[in-house]
């Protein structure tokens, strides 16, 4: 049958169209149904069936504005649709659900068919929830990976690429703004992607769009690249490994999952799609029992994972040190888009600066540096500290800031945060034992992180601090007077910040 083009000016996300009831009962279509929509014989793809008796009429096929601007269909030419069955990759998902073990050729078409925009949110969180389940082997994972990778841009930056990556948890991790110019210092090449944060305070690529520009094509990227060395730059405008973010942003966040196959096939796709040779990847786990907040709850959990990751590595031909890292508390004292930057520059600059940030910095930058042989094992930590502190890698972010279009003068006291500021203070005497992640995240983002690149946290007292009644523990800052508000409420009420004092309890008479 041939439809006439309706626009719906709303983003759906997904490859749905809407159909008016009687059309769709001519069709022997209901709601779910597959449909393929062909313009011309040189646009098609499928679209799933919703039906309407009012919001579009007979003859006429709803089309999101998403799906209108992918495959470029012309309004003023009529569709042709036709009805079509489900995809073979539906009966592989089903396969997985039963236990069975996916060949190469079925994963590739289930991520083909993801991409595609063939299977529906369904059928996506069941392959989802079946990974969360029952499981993928690591043959299997492997698998998956290439075929992210490959559903996707590729980029040859026809030289070594050195890379850093973190799994995330930790807030105020900003430890890329000082690998990546001490990196591209020691003159090797790390063309860093990175993500924006969805929940947390703020990813790396929010943080460094507060100094210059972070979305580029690939053409783009590889010039700068070639240009400074190192780049910061935001993955997602390089559609690379599209299925990660229909899998993460379709499914995994609706479902509040994240399965161990899907984040090591998520992480080592777009390391796959970038060409990286050479990988630190950073773990953050917790040590003590009565921290809170991080991905990994152990340092034995974390050894198995990073034995996973290392395996996973290998089946790939990425060459990958894991890096177990301290994550019992926020890295530096600052959490939030613009107080990151401004204190990242600090420790470029040699000012007042966190120790916990410099020392995770230049140990993850030393791996790779020993990695790349430029230095023996044990030194390389030795060597990032020496490009620091000599002024060399302040001048090559400022390369960088200027080669992505920002200022290369910048200054960490130009950095602006937040216009309104509220504080927390202590109220006793007593030592920090414990600044719990999950409650900082939970303020910062009340606050307005990360669209709010103001908005945030600046830590005044760690774990290990003397404090008095009275000190102040944290300022919580934000553009929004009422965000703030919000903020500071949560703040009291939830303690981030826990102080004790010595004596932790008191028993006398038992009768």
């Amino acid at each position: 049958m041939e439809f006439v083009i309706k626009p719906i000016d709303i983003t759906s996300g997904k490859n749905e169209v809407i159909l008016n009831e009687e059309d769709a009962t001519k069709m022997g279509l209901k709601n779910g149904d597959r449909l393929k929509i062909r313009q011309l014989d040189s646009i098609s793809t499928v679209g799933m069936v919703e039906t309407t008796k009012t919001i579009v009429n007979e003859g006429e096929i709803g089309i999101y504005k998403d799906l209108l601007e992918k495959f470029a269909f012309e309004l003023s030419t009529g569709v042709e649709v036709t009805a079509v069955g489900r995809p073979e990759s539906f009966y592989h998902i089903k396969e997985k659900m039963k236990g069975e073990k996916l060949t190469k050729d079925k994963i590739y078409s289930i991520v083909a068919d993801a991409v595609a925009g063939n299977l529906s949110n369904l059928e996506l969180a069941a392959f989802i929830l079946a990974e969360e389940f029952v499981g993928l082997d690591m043959e299997e994972v492997g698998y998956l990976t290439k075929a992210m990778a490959e559903t996707g841009q590729m980029i040859d930056f026809e030289e070594t690429v050195y890379d850093k990556h973190s799994i995330g948890g930790v807030p105020g991790n900003k430890v890329t703004l000082l690998i990546v110019p001490i990196i591209a210092s020691a003159g090797l090449l790390i063309p860093k992607t990175s993500s924006r944060a969805i929940t947390s305070p703020a990813g790396t690529a929010d943080t460094f769009e507060v100094l210059a520009e972070v979305s580029f094509s690939i053409d783009e990227l590889k010039e700068l690249a070639k240009k400074v060395r190192g780049t910061i730059a935001w993955g997602g405008a390089l559609n690379l490994a599209p299925s990660d973010d229909i899998f993460i942003h379709r499914v995994e966040h609706g479902l509040g999952i994240d399965p161990l196959p899907q984040m090591m096939a998520s992480i080592y796709s777009k390391k796959l799609a970038t060409g990286v040779d050479f990988l630190v990847l950073d773990i953050p786990t917790l040590t003590r029992y009565y921290e809170r907040g991080a991905k990994v709850g152990s340092v034995d959990e974390a050894s198995t994972l990073a034995r996973q990751f290392v395996e996973l590595s290998d089946r790939i031909e990425i060459k990958t040190e894991a890096a177990i890292t301290y994550g019992g508390q926020p890295v530096g004292h600052a959490i939030g888009p613009a107080l990151e930057a401004r204190e990242a520059l600090q420790a470029l600059e040699g000012l007042r600066s966190s120790a916990s940030l410099i020392e995770k910095s230049c140990a993850l930058a030393g791996v790779l540096i020993e990695m790349s042989g430029k230095a023996t094992k044990g030194q390389g930590k030795q060597l990032a500290e020496e490009i620091l502190n000599s002024g060399k890698a302040l001048s090559k972010m400022k390369e960088i800031i200027e080669a992505q279009g920002g200022n290369p003068a910048v200054k960490s006291q130009d950095v602006a945060v937040g216009n309104y500021k509220a504080e927390l203070y202590s109220s006793c005497d007593g030592y920090i034992v414990r600044v719990d992640n999950s409650q900082i995240v939970k303020i910062c983002n009340a606050a307005g992180t990360p669209r709010d690149k103001g908005a945030g946290i600046l830590l005044h007292a760690k774990v290990g601090y003397k404090v008095k009644e009275g000190d102040l523990l944290l300022e919580i800052y934000s553009n929004s007077e009422s965000r703030l508000s919000k903020a500071h409420a949560i703040a009291l009420k939830n303690n981030p910040i826990v102080c004790e004092g010595m004596l932790i309890e008191r028993i006398s008479d038992l009768t």
